[in-house]
């Protein structure tokens, strides 16, 4: 966990309802935090390629996960695995405060190393956990991000944070993520989106791809990975467009090398499915 933490100053007005702030933890993207009120904001069905686990401050929020929809009042924990299929949304009009964790897979497979688990596939049980140690110790990881409190005791209590996490709800006996088990039809087709994303891709086009009727491909294609191949193609722009502002890339660049029209397609579709702009994924001090 060498290195600084970075965080967006983007001042939070009183009179704005929704608000956000995105907190870099570390150089290397490992880990980031998200502090947010969402009212109207939804989250559509989408992945991670790493973990989420979520503190609800206040209100109450609700997702669909795993094919059921679970609700976290205040005080309670939610928890996504890697490349699981997952919405997010206010469980009623008064919305929800909430502040998420992001742990990559390397930075959880090397701690669970350390804890004396072989486990080459390890994931979180469960969705919604009433644990109330366990918000104990998300929060004061997160009030010591937030208030800049000295950098060791930031790593220590995070340290606590996760290791209490996955010593009660880690497990391994498989690996839950759906892509490894579909058919070789939808392989195809996720590997051809992945490697031609930049193109105007066409349905028409990857059904023609994979000998299937439009039709067959995309209910094929969401049965496989959860997700139809629009959403899938978003998925991709948008975690390629993270990587290349982790770089520094000027936004309008990032939304043209990812395929979109320009920086307001980009804005609005990371705004969806993150629940921040680009800006202030990138903005740090």
């Amino acid at each position: 966990m060498a290195g600084r933490y970075y965080f967006d100053t983007m001042a939070i007005p009183s009179t704005i309802a929704e608000w956000s702030k995105f907190y870099r933890y570390d150089d290397g993207g490992e880990i980031s935090a998200l502090h947010a009120r969402f009212i109207a904001h939804r989250y559509p069905p989408h992945s991670h390629d790493y973990f989420v686990v979520g503190l609800v401050e206040s209100g109450t929020q609700a997702y669909t996960y795993k094919g059921t929809r679970h609700i976290t009042p205040a005080g309670q924990v939610f928890v996504v695995n890697p490349d699981e299929i997952h919405t997010g949304e206010a469980a009623n009009e008064r919305g929800y405060l909430y502040r998420t964790l992001c742990l990559s897979v390397k930075f959880v497979a090397a701690l669970t190393r350390d804890l004396g688990s072989t486990a080459n596939c390890l994931f979180l049980k469960g969705a919604v956990l009433a644990e109330p140690a366990l918000a104990t110790a998300l929060r004061r990881f997160h009030l010591s991000l937030s208030s800049r409190h000295p950098r060791i005791e930031s790593d220590t209590l995070l340290c606590e944070a996760v290791t209490l996490l996955f010593d009660h709800y880690g497990d391994s006996p498989h690996c839950p993520t759906p892509v490894r088990c579909e058919r070789e039809v939808v392989r195809k087709a996720r590997e051809y989106i992945e490697e031609n994303f930049i193109e105007d891709l066409s349905l028409a086009r990857l059904a023609k791809l994979c000998s299937l009727s439009p039709f067959s491909l995309t209910r094929a294609f969401k049965v496989g990975t959860g997700l139809p191949p629009h959403a899938y193609l978003d998925g991709v722009r948008l975690r390629r467009a993270r990587q290349l502002l982790d770089r520094g890339e000027p936004i309008v660049s990032v939304a043209m090398s990812v395929g979109y029209a320009d920086q307001s397609h980009l804005t609005k579709r990371f705004k969806r499915v993150y629940g921040i702009t680009p800006g202030q994924y990138r903005n740090r001090n």
